[in-house]
């Protein structure tokens, strides 16, 4: 760990991070890289791994999760075609770090966290950083979120075996579900889209995200 950086600090590395990591590698969303820019990647980290808070790649929080790397955080938001009216359920808070970057874009975002302690850190650090449009509960994500539904736009965290069905059924129509799925730590990104004539789904890019925790497997 190191403390000498200042406020110039970080936001350099944002933008290298930004223009490096992230641009460079295909994501091309303005509302996305504006997000990723913003929001200080170095306040969601744990305090010793504060010299690798904008490098490429998953830090530990404890309680066996981790800080999703920044190019997949980018991607699986812009993956989820925001808009500034959505509605938005993230499923597994952990830092908060993405759903920092989640509500810097939509209009409202509704996050679970199965894990008491990170909820309860992930809660904190949104309100020290204003993010006022954040709602957070400490619950089972299997089950999502039913009396704030429908939401425009789902993403998970942790990978689950299979989509529930139950945040299937919490999409408003045209609303996109991005997750992780598989087993093991070795998984597929998918994006499900609500249509008219259906769920239609799509699988995206080959990750690694710890598995999706919870008593509900329905």
């Amino acid at each position: 760990m190191t403390g000498s950086f200042d406020w110039m600090d970080w936001e350099s590395a944002r933008e290298r991070m930004v223009a490096r990591q992230i641009a460079a590698r295909g994501v091309r969303d303005p509302a996305v890289l504006a997000a990723m820019r913003s929001v200080p990647r170095h306040e969601f980290v744990n305090p010793e791994f504060l010299d690798q808070a904008y490098a490429d790649r998953p830090l530990p929080l404890g309680a066996g999760q981790t800080i999703s790397q920044p190019y997949i955080v980018a991607y699986m938001t812009e993956a989820l075609e925001l808009g500034p009216d959505d509605r938005v359920l993230e499923v597994g808070a952990g830092s908060a770090y993405q759903t920092a970057v989640l509500a810097e874009i939509a209009r409202e975002v509704y996050s679970i966290e199965i894990v008491a302690p990170l909820a309860r850190r992930a809660g904190r650090k949104l309100r020290e950083l204003g993010y006022h449009n954040v709602r957070l509960i400490c619950a089972d994500g299997h089950l999502g979120w039913p009396r704030a539904a429908p939401f425009d736009a789902i993403l998970l965290t942790a990978a689950p075996a299979t989509i529930p069905d139950a945040l299937v059924g919490q999409l408003a129509m045209d609303g996109r579900l991005v997750a992780p799925v598989g087993p093991g730590f070795d998984q597929i990104v998918r994006r499900l889209r609500k249509t008219p004539r259906g769920v239609v789904s799509e699988e995206l890019i080959g990750v690694r995200f710890v598995p999706m925790t919870g008593g509900y497997q329905g």
